[in-house]
């Protein structure tokens, strides 16, 4: 078995790690690239996602690379990220290529299916061997996820434009080859340390904005333009609305975000009281959230036919009215350009800094229509 997974984020150190402790063979696909994202657009239904399309590159060029399994999430709900596995399957045989599927299903779909994908992923090994395979990977991710918070909170503030990036980078190298328990406490603290040494200067006056959206445009940066770093450098603050270990987590109680599920359902109660699928509902209990801890702005990222953000979208200017927040909603997909996002971030930015600007001065906000 050579397994190959889809890039997402830290996805890649990730499901490393995890084969690396199995003993499985693997190929990492090659980084996203253009390339990726045409192969996806060639073999893909027209009206796919963007985060399909690109998936099915990254299968792709793994398959060419010598894989010789796909190792896929699969999903319940509205959102047909649930379909994903199967629709890659048969656009890539159609296309002629020769490999396996393994679709590891959420616990919530059933544990005994869980448990039995998992079995396949570890031949050889117990239940209770997958299961401390999986807590040291899990917490080893979940770190990584933690150095990420921490940049796009304090990239904004940083005295040399790029240190931070660049400590971040060290921070990663620093926690890739930890493989025990303990490695992993004391490389976590060492990132730290390089990410905490960039000179900062707190009192700069910084905006503060969130992002929320579809998981994967938010958490892929070649899909979204590395918009969260272009941010930072523009002297914006973050706080993002989704982590990789978060979304996985069966949990539900999001330690890196730190809001449960259930608070977020509960702030999004006014304007959508159910489940829509996939990030709709999370997306609107954010915004309220981010409203009432007084950020400056909202940024909303999802996939052109998104579902479930596209009822988001549709909810979000009612939210700005009520608490005085603006938001702004870019839909991504494969003809999106990158100076077309930059240009209206700009602007936004720009109206952002007015705002604060007014309201320092005590003046009324103008309004543009």
């Amino acid at each position: 078995m050579r397994a190959t997974f889809p890039h997402m984020g830290k996805l890649d150190m990730v499901m490393s790690d995890l084969f690396d402790r199995t003993g499985i063979g693997y190929i990492v696909p090659p980084r996203t690239t253009t390339k990726t994202l045409q192969l996806g657009v060639r073999y893909a239904p027209e009206f796919a996602c963007l985060p399909l399309k690109v998936t099915i590159g990254n299968f792709i060029e793994a398959l060419e690379a010598g894989a010789d399994t796909l190792l896929m999430a699969g999903g319940v709900g509205p959102c047909r990220f649930g379909y994903y596995a199967q629709i890659q399957e048969c656009v890539i045989k159609e296309a002629g290529y020769d490999f396996d599927m393994i679709i590891l299903e959420p616990p919530g779909a059933g544990y005994r299916l869980f448990i039995n994908t998992l079995k396949k992923l570890a031949p050889g090994k117990s239940i209770l061997e997958i299961w401390q395979i999986i807590k040291i990977g899990f917490g080893k991710a979940r770190v990584l996820d933690e150095l990420e918070k921490y940049a796009l909170k304090y990239r904004a503030y940083e005295v040399k434009r790029g240190d931070t990036t660049k400590a971040y980078k060290r921070a990663l190298e620093i926690m890739r080859p930890a493989i025990t328990a303990d490695e992993i406490a004391q490389a976590r603290e060492e990132a730290f340390l390089v990410l905490e040494a960039v000179e900062k200067d707190m009192q700069r006056p910084c905006l503060k904005m969130g992002i929320i959206g579809e998981f994967y445009v938010l958490l892929e940066p070649f899909v979204n333009f590395d918009i969260e770093e272009y941010l930072g450098n523009m002297g914006v603050s973050l706080e993002r609305s989704v982590y990789l270990t978060d979304w996985i987590g069966p949990s539900k109680e999001n330690p890196i975000m730190g809001i449960s599920d259930k608070e977020v359902a509960q702030a999004a109660k006014p304007y959508l009281n159910h489940f829509v699928g996939g990030e709709g509902l999370p997306s609107v209990g954010h915004t309220v959230i981010y409203a009432k801890e007084g950020f400056d702005g909202v940024l909303h990222l999802f996939p052109f036919t998104c579902m479930p953000d596209i009822i988001a979208k549709s909810i979000l200017p009612q939210i700005s009215r009520d608490f005085d927040l603006p938001t702004l909603s870019l839909v991504i997909d494969e003809q999106t350009g990158k100076a077309g996002v930059i240009t209206r971030l700009e602007a936004f930015i720009d109206l952002l800094a007015n705002k604060r600007k007014q309201k320092e001065f005590g003046k009324s906000p103008v309004l543009v229509g």
